[in-house]
């Protein structure tokens, strides 16, 4: 094998040991069912990822095909066999969190911007570069250049938690969002009791139809009509307490103000 190949001084570049050591606090060693993958693979598999701009299948297949990426990962011989499923890269992605996957990013980028530079030559000037430092010869620090946030170069990742909006959902939350206004609205001293919302019973009629597997359609449609006349019915009680105030002043708190904006 050619030893200035980039898999091959990567692989000699990188501490194993501190970035295996970070993976295995997340993703702790089972006594119990199959055995994990190495944790050189995994994380050696996200550098191959990031670094050649790849996507999840196209990683995996490209670490298949090269011996120079296997000999990063640490295999004692090339093979032909995949090193996992492309799906698990979701998994890691999970495990690892955002903060510990651009932490190994930045990394990453230092090892790999350190390497293309030996390979142009190390101090050769760029053209933008002259034009920027024409009015002082001083070098630049990077220690002092500001940073303006943080960068996701797993663009391929994206939130797993995203709700699909039916009905039933929709419905709850705004019955939520009424039993907060009454809460609000409702002042002791101006009113003589306040009106009841049944939230306990509301909260356990959704739930029994949304934790259910596969509701039937006669199901769903009695649970919208059961939160359909909660709603109502908590609409109908902030206009009985609105009712209170008219002719007075209605200071509002600041924490009040954005529910009547």
């Amino acid at each position: 094998m050619n030893p200035t190949n980039r898999w091959v001084v990567l692989a000699h570049l990188i501490p194993w040991d501190e970035i295996c050591n970070l993976y295995l606090k997340f993703v702790p060693v089972s006594q119990t069912g199959r055995p994990p993958l190495n944790p050189r693979i995994v994380l050696g598999s996200l550098v191959i990822k990031h670094m050649c701009n790849l996507d999840d299948r196209e990683t995996v297949d490209q670490i298949s095909e090269n011996i120079y990426m296997q000999y990063f990962l640490g295999y004692p011989s090339f093979t032909n066999e995949t090193p996992f499923d492309s799906s698990l890269f979701v998994e890691f992605r999970k495990r690892l969190g955002m903060e510990n996957l651009n932490a190994i990013n930045e990394k990453i980028i230092a090892l790999k911007t350190k390497i293309e530079t030996k390979q142009t030559g190390g101090n050769k000037p760029t053209e933008s570069t002259n034009n920027e430092n024409s009015d002082d010869s001083k070098p630049i620090d990077p220690t002092e250049i500001e940073h303006k946030g943080r960068v996701i170069f797993d663009t391929t990742a994206c939130p797993q938690d995203i709700a699909y909006p039916t009905d039933l959902n929709l419905l709850n939350d705004a019955r939520e969002k009424l039993e907060e206004l009454i809460d609000i609205v409702y002042k002791p001293t101006l009113h003589t009791s306040k009106p009841r919302t049944y939230r306990e019973v509301a909260r356990k009629t959704y739930l029994h139809t949304a934790q259910k597997k596969r509701p039937g359609l006669k199901v769903i449609r009695k649970a919208i009509r059961l939160q359909f006349n909660f709603v109502r019915r908590d609409i109908k009680s902030i206009h009985t307490l609105l009712d209170a105030y008219e002719g007075l002043p209605f200071p509002l708190k600041p924490k009040e103000q954005k529910y009547f904006l």
